[in-house]
């Protein structure tokens, strides 16, 4: 290697906190995430920067998050994953069963979004995203209404037959919404009784249809049977991008923080190049590439948009002002009693 090489190769290490040894003896590090698309932005566009500054290899175990948590606890006395994603509810899961080690300090964890930071740096969200309510701007256009502005405007008499809503019991956007409407009828993740005693008589009429996904929205939407509907900034973004008439509103109440989570695994064999690599996918320079060409929206305050993302970021940046987070320490200690009580007092 020339002179300026090494220097280079050096620097690099060091910008993502790594040491000199590390680029002497790589290893194969393996991360559990969402196959697909993710898996596709993260392998071409984030990973390669990480193994030429390091040596270290990145190896991808795909699956849902439901399915890489039942990996992390069938290998917790041998854990063969470095690093997973998990989505929010789930994280806090793998946490309280001890799957995570905390995330060493380093400048980004005072770079990222305070509310990506959990249980002590247990875990800290990598990307973020947040449920709110979109519509079908079609619809709204023809009937002269204004967008959405509350939670409360899924009980709008308006809006009867035309409200759609994910199942609480098998969707986050479903429960996100239920949490919201409980907390805005008296209630808390610790007392969702107010949720359940008045949904049914408040928004339970206007709904056309309890869905167990969002896999018919677009469906919905085009046919004219959705007016209202929970979802996301950035999945409205992909329906638009498709064609489908939807817009996002953000409720005054705020919307639900709803983000991908990573930890380092705990009693990884590997644990310092683990280390390395959790810190660079929260650097600027990695989740730039993954809002790039994932459409991944950075958990990093200060990564950059190019200027195709730079309209989503800043009105993204505008949500997060009033996002709110919900309890899922809470929620996942009840989460399978309400379960049974939604599938039996609200969809019945």
């Amino acid at each position: 290697m020339t002179r300026p090489t090494v220097t280079a190769c050096a620097l690099a290490a060091l910008a993502i906190g790594t040491a000199g040894p590390a680029l002497a003896q790589g290893k194969t590090l393996y991360i559990g995430m969402n196959g697909g698309t993710m898996e596709k932005t993260y392998t071409e566009h984030v990973f390669p920067a990480f193994e030429k500054a390091t040596g270290h290899k990145v190896v991808v175990v795909p699956g849902t998050s439901s399915d890489i948590l039942a990996k992390l606890q069938a290998q917790k006395d041998k854990p063969q994953m470095h690093v997973v994603f998990l989505d929010d509810g789930l994280m806090y899961r793998a946490i309280g069963m001890g799957l995570c080690q905390k995330t060493a300090l380093s400048p980004v964890l005072d770079e990222v979004y305070p509310s990506s930071r959990l249980k002590g740096d247990m875990a800290v969200g990598v990307n973020m995203g947040m449920t709110g309510l979109a519509y079908n701007k079609k619809m709204f256009d023809e009937k002269g209404w204004a967008p959405p502005s509350s939670w409360m405007d899924l009980a709008d008499p308006k809006y009867k037959g035309k409200v759609v809503v994910q199942s609480a019991a098998s969707s986050t956007f479903g429960l996100h919404a239920f949490l919201m409407y409980n907390r805005i009828q008296g209630g808390s993740e610790a007392n969702v009784e107010p949720g359940f005693k008045n949904w049914r008589g408040s928004i339970g009429p206007n709904v056309l249809e309890y869905i167990p996904s969002s896999a018919k929205i677009s469906e919905m939407v085009q046919t004219g049977e959705a007016a209202v509907f929970p979802l996301t900034p950035t999945a409205v973004g992909a329906q638009k991008e498709k064609g489908v008439p939807v817009e996002y509103a953000q409720p005054k109440e705020g919307s639900v923080i709803l983000m991908v989570a990573q930890c380092v695994v705990a009693n990884t064999p590997d644990p310092e190049p683990a280390q390395q690599l959790a810190a660079f996918l929260l650097g600027t320079q990695a989740q730039e590439a993954a809002l790039k060409y994932g459409a991944q929206i950075p958990s990093n305050t200060k990564a950059k948009a190019p200027p195709e993302s730079a309209e989503v970021m800043e009105k993204f940046q505008g949500y997060m002002k009033t996002a709110v987070t919900v309890d899922w320490d809470a929620i996942n200690e009840k989460r399978p009693e309400w379960n049974q009580r939604w599938n039996k007092e609200i969809e019945r």
